[in-house]
């Protein structure tokens, strides 16, 4: 039986739907049992037409800190009573502090994202980078790799309507003084899309195209010429673990080290996350060691 819970124990969780596979508790708890704190954190399933309430009980019963992911992401951003400024480009926040009944969004993808990159040898100062999605994760990531100098971004998407939405983000990092260029393509074009990652140094695909279930053995780069030794390949897709984006750079040309899944994204922004919530660094390598056990 487990004796940790107490009259002073501190709740976590995250919020969304479905969370019942969330691999979120298991990664908190290990942290805070590694640090010894009186903490605890669970899953909570949120429809999006719940995320007012759900807040709203968490300010009641003091809820520390929440994760938020699909499909609350937006609306949460919404509700909450303060963004950071990543958060407040984005408009998307999975990370929510609560400080004396202040909620504070964060969005953390982008640093996760980033810190993935670095923690394979990788920066995106200085590059030319294709970025295919705009979604919250896309959000998160365009706007990290501006903040961080990218050379360019070149989104591609199938709908104008979430171009709009990149292009709003891109209007408000310049109108902030970020350089960085940007371009917003359509997908519908694919000669343009190969064309673009030929001259690209980082490849982000940040669509659900390729995702388990359903979408297993899909991708949206069909012209294998693109791929080369030097591109980094990135898909932030957790499942599969190797997805045909993945699959198809390895066979054609990319170095392993330069393939990467969305694993490393997780985690990196757990850590993020964590480092809110507590002012602590979450112990990476230990946690890394405790995964691959349960695996």
């Amino acid at each position: 039986m487990d004796t940790r819970i107490s009259g002073t124990t501190k709740l976590f969780g995250i919020i969304g739907t479905p969370v019942d596979r969330a691999g979120s508790p298991a990664m908190y708890n290990f942290c805070f049992d590694y640090y010894g704190l009186d903490c605890v954190y669970l899953a909570f399933d949120c429809r999006e037409d719940q995320v007012k309430d759900t807040l709203d009980a968490a300010k009641r019963l003091q809820i520390r800190g929440l994760n938020v992911t699909m499909p609350c992401k937006r609306e949460a951003a919404r509700q909450v009573d303060r963004l950071s400024p990543a958060a407040r480009f984005t408009g998307a926040v999975n990370t929510i502090v609560n400080e004396d009944g202040i909620l504070t969004g964060h969005i953390t993808d982008g640093i996760g994202f980033l810190s993935d990159l670095m923690d394979h040898g990788h920066t995106v100062t200085g590059k030319d980078i294709v970025l295919m999605g705009t979604g919250g994760a896309a959000s998160a990531i365009l706007t990290q790799c501006a903040l961080e100098g990218a050379a360019s971004v070149t989104i591609f998407n199938r709908s104008r309507e979430g171009l709009e939405k990149a292009r709003a983000i891109g209007d408000a990092l310049a109108a902030d003084g970020v350089s960085c260029r940007m371009e917003y393509r359509l997908l519908t074009d694919p000669d343009l899309l190969h064309r673009t990652v030929r001259k690209a140094s980082i490849l982000i695909n940040a669509t659900p195209v390729g995702m388990a279930p359903g979408g297993e053995g899909r991708s949206l780069i069909t012209d294998m010429s693109v791929f080369h030794r030097d591109l980094v390949v990135y898909d932030v897709i957790c499942q599969p673990e190797t997805t045909r984006l993945m699959e198809d750079a390895l066979q054609n040309g990319c170095r392993k080290e330069n393939v990467l899944g969305g694993r490393g994204m997780l985690l990196w922004q757990a850590a993020e996350a964590f480092r809110l919530y507590t002012g602590l660094p979450m112990p990476v390598k230990e946690l890394k060691a405790f995964l691959a056990g349960k695996s």
